[in-house]
């Protein structure tokens, strides 16, 4: 008789986020990243998922899981990630290309029980910024001020959004 494998549960007890490896993103062509290690330390950048000229549809989702699995491998592992939720696009393609990376990531979280969550555009830029609708600048400013040197504003909203976990404990309080 077979036995279905069930996927263990290896998500950190809660408060333990904090002390864990946790990942920020703001999901895009142009994906903005913010990592919290161990010890730590904090890491961001950014990293292009913009397709090559002879690659097929799905590419940019597989180099997108093949970033998550060697990011996982040399800084992990990853025991949470955060990502921001987006409601609203600017055209088509920019809400299918976020779609596709929204369920690339959230399937590599679930084959690995790494919880996820998003985390409205509002909750973010107000975190940050005091306002919800802050423009691109500000965030970059808000991230300089916090001693960060960010590429561009994807990194700059991965940074806020890092922060924020860190400060409410991951939307807890």
């Amino acid at each position: 008789m077979n036995t279905p494998i069930l996927a263990q549960d290896v998500r950190p007890e809660p408060g333990a986020i904090i002390r864990s490896c946790i990942l920020a993103l703001d999901l895009g062509t142009t994906t903005g990243w913010a990592l919290r290690s161990h010890d730590g330390l904090i890491t961001s950048g950014t990293v292009s998922f913009r397709p090559g000229r002879f690659d097929g549809g799905g590419m940019r989702y597989l180099r997108f899981t093949n970033w998550l699995t060697e990011l996982d491998r040399l800084s992990g592992p990853i025991a949470a990630i955060w990502f921001e939720e987006v409601r609203r696009h600017a055209g088509t393609d920019a809400a299918h290309i976020y779609g596709g990376l929204m369920a690339t990531l959230t399937s590599w979280a679930e084959l690995r029980g790494v919880p996820y969550q998003g985390v409205p555009v509002g909750t973010i830029k107000r975190h940050a910024t005091g306002k919800g609708n802050a423009p691109k600048e500000a965030m970059i400013a808000a991230a300089k001020a916090r001693g960060f040197s960010p590429a561009d504003d994807n990194e700059a909203d991965a940074i806020a959004i890092l922060h924020w976990v860190i400060e409410t404990n991951g939307g807890l309080g």
